[in-house]
């Protein structure tokens, strides 16, 4: 099925028309289809089995709009994963340990928010057709965000132990939130985060 654009000449975009610091909402509708055509190959192929010209046709964008914008379709994969990666890192900073005090609801709920929030490139993204360097991203950088601060704030001493609980916790919510985007968000965002929340706190008492 093809995503077609209401008027044509939303194809022919100039990436220097930007006025007053905002990006022209041509250019914001064009790579919003793109990125809409992108998911939709994505939930059947591997990114090296998509073309541009696929890419452009499905969206009914000429390819040399898409170049005004993308080297290839790699590099339109690495920049969506970089904007999600750095909306992700804000989430996570929003909510510092001494705000939490050893509560991470707050933040989780932020975290299944900005996930259903995305819920396109976030479903692709954690699939089979997914990018595993994108997910050892957000794993590393949980851990470089939580990890010393939640041994701080739970009194609990480095070890080998603790580092295995926590790989466990994290991937478990990874797994978490692809079982959730799966099933089509049956629980909301809160129910989500009560739930990792309860399971975060029993995998830490484990190792106290």
């Amino acid at each position: 099925m093809k995503i077609v654009g209401n008027d044509k000449s939303d194809c022919h975009v100039h990436v220097k028309n930007i006025k007053n610091g905002k990006i022209d909402r041509r250019i914001l509708k064009t790579k919003r289809q793109l990125r809409q055509g992108l998911t939709e190959l994505l939930e059947e192929k591997s990114v090296k089995d998509i073309t541009v010209r696929e890419l452009s046709d499905l969206v009914d964008i000429n390819r040399g709009t898409f170049y005004l914008h993308y080297k290839d379709i790699f590099d339109m994969v690495e920049q969506i994963e970089n904007e999600m990666f750095e909306n992700f890192r804000r989430a996570l900073d929003e909510y510092p340990v001494e705000v939490l005090k050893g509560k991470p609801l707050p933040m989780l709920m932020n975290i299944f928010r900005f996930v259903k929030a995305n819920s396109d490139m976030c479903r692709v993204l954690l699939s089979k057709h997914g990018d595993i360097s994108f997910v050892d991203r957000l794993k590393k950088l949980v851990k470089e965000r939580c990890l010393n601060d939640w041994m701080e704030v739970f009194n609990v001493n480095k070890s080998q132990n603790f580092e295995y609980c926590y790989s466990f916790i994290v991937s478990g919510c990874i797994g978490l939130l692809q079982s959730w985007l799966e099933a089509g968000f049956k629980e909301s965002p809160e129910q989500m985060a009560h739930l990792t929340e309860q399971i975060i706190m029993t995998g830490i008492k484990v190792i106290q």
